[in-house]
């Protein structure tokens, strides 16, 4: 039998954490993380960070393991990723990946093309495009060529849409058509993906109460103080939800209750892309949320159970 991977995916605010700590206590699992942003130190209150007290014993990973200066990629995270799902295996403990990155997760589950190098000419011209007319043209400069990379990167995230632009002009194929020539750094894995999914009238309500609590708990301080410590503004993780409008909040841009107002609007329409990324993963089984509910936790055991896998203090299928 191949050594087992867990995954819990989802869109936002659809209780993948919940649901992850429930099966990891039950399958003697630990956490992995696939979220993003939540790599970045200091980013916490934004990406919704579990705190240690809250993470009832269970160990997490690829968790605040990059400075917020840093660049990190789907490629860095599908390396460390494998290399914790090894270790994971090698003390017969389960990896369960928890996160709504969909790139993230392909990127571990099926691999990346390597890709063609760097075009410092073509980066250029493209980077002047966005300094005049707003990277939202590159954004829509690949929607025209790659919608599916359009539908993950952010329209303001300017560095992946170069990037996803570039491979196009270079290779006269958009980013996406390339994933069918990868391999998985995990391909002797099983990998059991498990994808949650609630009516937009819920996850409206849930996001809506979300972004209270993060403005309740400190998400403006918490854009100032790493600010003050010299995190530029234009450090990839402030080009995520959540950040992104707290920072032009912070610069004059609209009022708070604006400000407010828009971040649950922008993360309706991420929990509507994400699930339409997710819907085009194959082998991926849905569950209706949210994930702490005691309904769909059953689901999920059932499901389990129908592939061997069994509750206990060690996960374990027959012929292990």
């Amino acid at each position: 039998m191949k050594p087992l991977v867990l995954a819990i995916l989802g869109p936002t605010a659809s209780g993948k954490s919940a649901l992850g700590l429930a099966l990891a206590e039950r399958l003697d699992g630990e956490i992995i993380n696939c979220d993003s942003t939540a790599v970045y130190r200091g980013f916490d209150i934004g990406t919704d960070k579990l705190p240690v007290a809250g993470r009832r014993g269970i160990p997490h990973h690829l968790i605040d393991i990059a400075d917020p200066t840093d660049v990190y990629t789907a490629a860095d995270f599908a390396r460390d990723a494998a290399a914790t799902i090894r270790d994971l295996h090698s003390r017969r403990r389960l990896p369960i990946l928890v996160g709504g990155s969909g790139f993230y997760f392909r990127a571990l589950a099926r691999g990346l093309f390597p890709g063609p190098g760097a075009d410092e000419a073509l980066r250029r011209r493209l980077t002047r495009i966005s300094e005049k007319r707003g990277p939202e043209r590159l954004h829509r400069l690949l929607h025209r060529i790659d919608p599916e990379s359009a539908l993950r990167i952010m329209p303001r995230d300017e560095k992946r849409l170069i990037r996803a632009l570039e491979v196009y002009f270079l290779s006269g194929r958009p980013l996406t058509s390339h994933f069918a020539d990868t391999v998985s750094p995990i391909a002797d894995c099983e990998v059991i993906g498990l994808a949650l999914q609630m009516p937009a009238p819920l996850t409206a309500e849930r996001v809506a109460r979300r972004v209270e609590a993060q403005f309740a708990g400190g998400i403006v301080d918490e854009v100032r103080g790493l600010l003050a410590r010299g995190v530029p503004s234009a450090a990839r993780p402030f080009g995520g939800l959540v950040y992104r409008q707290v920072v032009e909040m912070l610069n004059g841009v609209r009022s708070e209750g604006e400000t407010r107002a828009l971040i649950v609007q922008e993360n309706r329409r991420y929990a509507r892309r994400q699930l339409i990324w997710f819907r085009k993963e194959p082998n991926l089984s849905w569950l209706d949320g949210p994930g702490e509910r005691v309904e769909t936790l059953q689901r999920v055991e059932a499901l389990l159970a129908a592939r061997g896998v069994q509750s206990g203090t060690m996960y374990s299928r027959p012929g292990r």
